[in-house]
């Protein structure tokens, strides 16, 4: 594995940028509203799928691990964001997709893996559903595994850097509110590990009849099990969770949100989208104005996922 991983990483994440936006006319009231702009960060390797591999992938230098495996389903951007950093950094990686009657030009997603190098596999439904969550180092095989969506302590620990980058941005000043959208809680652990002690964490996900809390602490056991993150800690009474954007539930929508989303790309701030950050965008929208008055600055995490496969 190279030798420049941590730079190459590092060169990536200075793309990320702290930016004002406004909602209307509310930039230039209380609060100020600010965004991570995690979406510039790579065309393939976008938002916090970069900070999920960023841990994964030094953990698996430092295993000397000799391959990578991951899971995705058939329109996975975790997939396509592993191939293209797996090339990038002349690795190779065996993606595990989701339906045994798929195949390499079943989508441009799928056709654009095996373009960048990843060789695909296409498993039963049911055999992906025993194998997705596997993580860590196999040392018989020397491979490292990736569970579906990065979704480890690995990740938790590349996330938390979404928010400490911020806070460095915001000349070291905590942000009263942060709004994140959450699909398997790994982004959301690593930033409420990272905030300060009177920052509200607000969660949307994304699915319907998700169970935001236990998920998360799940996934919180797991971190603190572990070497790399079983320092962190996470203050769950400072997160708050707003389960009423589903919008019907993943990947699902509605003419309000669809017309949310227009109306605001419009706008030509930064582009969102249906899935993930425009339900969460939405929902700080809809919240701003019954926010604490002691609310005076809020960042809003772009979680990337508005790439397009060329």
């Amino acid at each position: 594995m190279s030798t420049d991983m941590s730079l190459w990483f590092a060169k990536l994440k200075k793309r990320s940028e702290l930016q004002h936006f406004s909602l209307h006319h509310a930039n230039n009231e209380c609060p100020k509203l600010f965004v991570k702009r995690d979406d510039l960060i790579d065309a393939h390797i976008s938002g916090n799928k970069l900070r999920k591999l960023e841990g994964n992938l030094l953990a698996a230098q430092n295993a000397g691990a000799e391959q990578l495996i991951t899971f995705g389903g058939a329109y996975s951007n975790h997939l396509l964001a592993s191939a293209a950093a797996a090339k990038a950094l002349n690795l190779p990686i065996i993606g595990k997709v989701r339906g045994e009657e798929l195949n390499p030009t079943s989508n441009a997603l799928l056709y654009k893996c095996q373009e960048l190098g990843m060789h695909l596999e296409f498993i039963s439904r049911t055999t992906y559903q025993a194998q997705k969550l596997t993580s860590g180092r196999d040392l018989q095989s020397k491979t490292w595994y990736i569970p579906e969506g990065g979704a480890n302590p690995e990740g938790i620990w590349g996330c938390a850097q979404i928010y400490t980058e911020a806070l460095a941005q915001n000349n070291n000043e905590h942000f009263d509110a942060v709004f994140i959208a959450q699909g398997t809680t790994t982004t959301s652990l690593g930033i409420l590990s990272a905030i300060g002690p009177k920052t509200q964490l607000y969660v949307v996900p994304v699915l319907k009849g998700f169970d935001a809390l236990a998920e998360m602490k799940t996934l919180a056991h797991l971190a603190q099990q572990n070497a790399l993150t079983s320092e962190f800690t996470f203050p769950f009474e400072q997160v708050k969770v707003l389960d009423q954007y589903h919008f019907g539930g993943y990947a699902k929508s509605t003419p309000e949100l669809r017309a949310f989303v227009e109306d605001f790309n419009l706008s030509g701030q930064f582009p969102i989208e249906p899935v993930y950050t425009g339900k969460a965008l939405f929902a700080l929208a809809d919240e701003l104005p019954r926010l604490d008055g002691s609310c005076k600055s809020v960042l809003f995490v772009h979680t990337g996922g508005v790439c397009l496969v060329d």
